[in-house]
C-alpha cells in the first residue's frame, strides 16, 4: 500500500480555501478533490502489510514527542510547470523537526525515500495540463489568507490509485494527537 504522514487541515480551514479556489477554477488544469488536502510530512511509497505496524508505532511515538503548533494556508506557488500549490504557515521550526521525526520513522522501519530536496509544506491544489502555464493561478491565489487552527496531529494516510483523469483518494489510517511540550 501507498503510505505518507501528514497533518490533515480543519474542515473550516478547507472549506475557507475551497471557496477561495472555486473562484479560479477551470479546465486548464486537473484540480484535487478538497476532501483529499493535506499537507505531507512524509512519503513512505509502498509500503507492505508486516511494516504497517511498526511504522505506525513509530508514528506514535513521533506524535507523543512532538508539540501542536498553530497553523493556516496562506500563500501559492508553484513546482515547475507541473503543480499548483498553496502554502502553509506555522513554526518553521517545529514543522521541520515533525516531517524530519516523520521521515526517520520510515527510514527506521526500513521505507521511505531520503529525500533531498528543500522541504516546502504545501496542500497540492493543482496539476498542470500539458501547455497551461500556473503563473496568472499563482497570482490570483498568492495574496491568500485562511483561519488559523491549532495543528494538533499527525495522521497516516493510505493514497488509493483513482481512475482516468481522476486523482488518487486518500484514506486516514491513524491519526496521533501532537501532545509533547515545547
Amino acid at each position: 500500500m501507498r503510505l505518507f504522514a501528514a497533518i490533515a487541515p480543519p474542515p473550516e480551514a478547507v472549506a475557507h480555501l475551497a471557496a477561495v479556489v472555486d473562484g479560479v477554477r477551470d479546465s486548464a488544469l486537473r484540480w484535487s478533490d478538497p476532501a483529499g488536502w493535506h499537507l505531507t510530512l512524509a512519503f513512505y511509497g509502498e509500503v507492505g502489510e508486516d511494516r504497517l505496524a511498526e511504522l505506525t508505532e513509530r508514528l506514535e511515538r513521533v506524535a507523543r514527542r512532538r508539540s501542536a503548533t498553530q497553523a493556516r494556508i496562506a500563500g501559492a506557488g508553484r513546482f515547475g510547470q507541473i503543480v499548483l500549490w498553496a502554502g502553509f504557515e506555522g513554526d518553521g521550526v517545529v514543522l521541520r523537526a515533525l516531517a524530519g521525526s516523520a521521515r526517520a520513522a520510515g527510514r527506521r522501519t526500513g521505507v521511505g525515500h531520503d529525500e533531498r530536496q528543500r522541504f516546502r509544506l504545501h496542500v497540492t491544489l493543482a496539476r498542470a495540463h500539458v501547455g497551461a502555464d500556473l503563473r496568472p493561478y499563482v497570482e490570483r491565489l498568492a495574496p491568500y489568507a485562511g483561519p488559523s487552527w491549532l495543528a494538533d496531529g499527525l495522521t497516516l494516510f493510505r493514497s488509493v490509485p483513482g481512475g482516468h483523469e481522476r486523482g488518487p483518494r486518500y484514506e486516514a489510517l491513524a491519526r496521533f494527537a501532537l501532545t509533547g511540550r515545547r
